[in-house]
């Protein structure tokens, strides 16, 4: 099994530190981040994390509102997760 991880921050101001910590801790081989707000639609580093996605592969987050904007884009991006066989 291999873990990816995904971190975000919304703003200048705030750092990735804690999340990338948890997330080498949860044993992620690779870390994808992004900087910037969570309404944002564009996101490369979540992109890049999702394109990663496929059987083996587990996508571990520190917490899900860094995941996802909304309840309705969670859905939509835990689908694309299942889809992938991730």
């Amino acid at each position: 099994m291999i873990k990816i991880g995904y971190a975000r921050v919304s703003t200048q101001d705030q750092r990735l530190d804690l999340q990338r910590s948890a997330l080498q801790t949860a044993g992620c081989t690779t870390i994808y981040e992004d900087q910037a707000s969570g309404t944002r639609a564009k996101r490369p580093g979540l992109d890049r994390a999702l394109a990663e996605l496929g059987p083996g592969v587990v996508l571990v987050v520190w917490r899900l509102d860094r995941l996802a904007r909304s309840v309705s884009h969670l859905v939509e991006v835990l689908k694309l997760i299942e889809a992938k066989g991730a």
